[in-house]
């Protein structure tokens, strides 16, 4: 007879307000008991002495191309890939997938996918699009947890900006639901102004690819959102915002008392506009890498506690849509590939700049699981799901083998990291281990919905 299903040993917890040497204790998929040396039999124990354990990751930001889209890909690699990184919950966008989640058949066609499919627990987005303001209530009923809408070309004719009366509407129903607006927050009538200038003149490179997105583009749309959050009432969340202009405007939004959070991805602070110059259209994304000066700004930000959280915004494609056009950057898809390495990029930033890990955890699971209403989720804490991402301070070099997602390119292959992750624990299951995932690993993830973050 047993009395845990797992004790974790003499590992170093990255507790809310604190990090110490400590067991910990699960059954049913939850933490019962944090102590030391803790007594009582497990069904299995492991020993993470010398290693710090997080609490999982929650990314708030995937672009999984499940249904319609796979072969970008979908929910089975996707999910393993995040939680070869420390990921044991994540938000799933409505855009890249045919159809789009923009009504309530779509949203259980794609909810219905990830239970069969994903490893660890998600929850999904709604769409805002014009034409489908009718069908708002209807995806908060089904358990969406956010809405997002983009105010430029999201890239895919199935999912259309919204215009300015459908941001209106949709902002003022989303208020009225009780739920958040997730935004891209670049200027359409700018950036496509300016595309259309360097396209007429045969501009591709990526000097000109920067120029057609420029900071003032985020900074305008930012500002006009946060004007129509005061006209609604709805609650904002900003994503992979890349620039000080942006983050000024929303600091002095919160000072006001507006309701607004913000996300930027580790890339922007890892990398910068060189990187595009150097390796093409693997590192291209919207917005875009910033120069090394803003770059730098960023991560001050960062230290100064400007960002809420951060988010992978892992956008995979077929490497065919984005080889061959290192000469045309405007024909290359945008997006980062690299939802692996939240973790670890955020722990090398931490050691760089000598973060407390506690922020690192707050950033990437405790504030999250908060603003997002999923209680059980986002912190080492008795009675919390059992979701660890236990971390090695020894070095690891990204490559393809090492690398989980579908397709193999990425502005990180080549990184080299001070950590690895050894091991990722979603609701006390094992579900990645010192390089690989369990050959018996049988785990479905659920669905969750916030206020409760139980199944639908």
């Amino acid at each position: 007879m047993t009395d845990y299903e797992l004790i974790i040993r003499n590992g170093v917890v990255v507790l809310p307000h604190t990090v110490r040497t400590t067991d910990i204790a699960v059954k049913d998929g939850r933490i019962v008991k944090i102590g030391d040396q803790l007594t009582g039999k497990a069904e299995k124990e492991l020993d993470a002495k010398g290693m710090y354990i997080f609490p999982g990751l929650i990314d708030v930001h995937v672009h999984f191309s499940e249904p319609g889209r796979e072969h970008w890909e979908g929910f089975e690699t996707g999910a393993r890939m995040l939680a070869s990184g420390g990921c044991t919950t994540y938000f799933d966008m409505p855009l890249n997938g045919i159809p789009s989640t923009v009504n309530q058949e779509a949203f259980r066609q794609k909810a219905e996918i990830g239970e069969r499919k994903s490893v660890v627990d998600f929850a999904l987005w709604g769409g805002l699009v014009p034409g489908n303001l009718y069908e708002l209530r209807g995806l908060s009923e089904c358990g969406a947890i956010a809405f997002k809408a983009f105010l430029s070309d999201s890239g895919n004719e199935e999912f259309e900006r919204a215009d300015d009366l459908t941001l209106l509407n949709g902002m003022k129903e989303i208020a009225s639901l009780g739920k958040i607006l997730a935004l891209h927050a670049e200027s359409a009538p700018i950036t496509n102004w300016l595309q259309k200038e360097k396209k007429d003149k045969g501009l591709a490179h990526a000097n000109d690819y920067l120029e057609t997105r420029p900071v003032f583009a985020e900074a305008e749309a930012v500002e006009r959102a946060i004007t129509y959050a005061r006209m609604t009432g709805c609650p904002l969340h900003f994503v992979h915002i890349s620039s000080e202009a942006a983050i000024q405007k929303i600091e002095a939004a919160k000072l006001d008392g507006l309701n607004i959070t913000v996300e930027t991805c580790p890339h922007y602070l890892l990398f910068s506009h060189q990187d595009l110059i150097e390796k093409g259209s693997i590192a291209k994304c919207a917005p875009p890498l910033r120069e090394p000066r803003e770059q730098q700004k960023l991560v001050s930000l960062l230290t100064e506690g400007k960002f809420d959280m951060i988010a992978s915004d892992h956008s995979p494609c077929p490497f065919s849509l984005k080889d061959g056009a290192v000469y045309d950057l405007f024909q290359a898809w945008g997006g980062i590939s690299g939802g692996q390495f939240t973790l670890m990029a955020m722990i090398e930033l931490a050691l760089e700049h000598e973060i407390p890990f506690t922020k690192i955890a707050n950033w990437t699971a405790e504030a999250p699981a908060n603003r997002f209403k999923l209680p059980s989720k986002g912190m080492i804490k008795e009675g919390m799901d059992a979701d660890f991402a236990i971390v090695s301070l020894e070095k690891f070099t990204v490559n393809e083998a090492n690398f989980h997602a579908k397709h193999k390119e990425s502005i990180y292959i080549g990184h080299t990291f001070p950590c690895r992750i050894h091991t990722t624990i979603s609701n006390g299951v094992i579900v990645f281990e010192d390089g690989r995932f369990p050959a018996n690993l049988n785990r479905k993830g659920t669905l969750l919905r916030p206020e409760t973050g139980v199944s639908v």
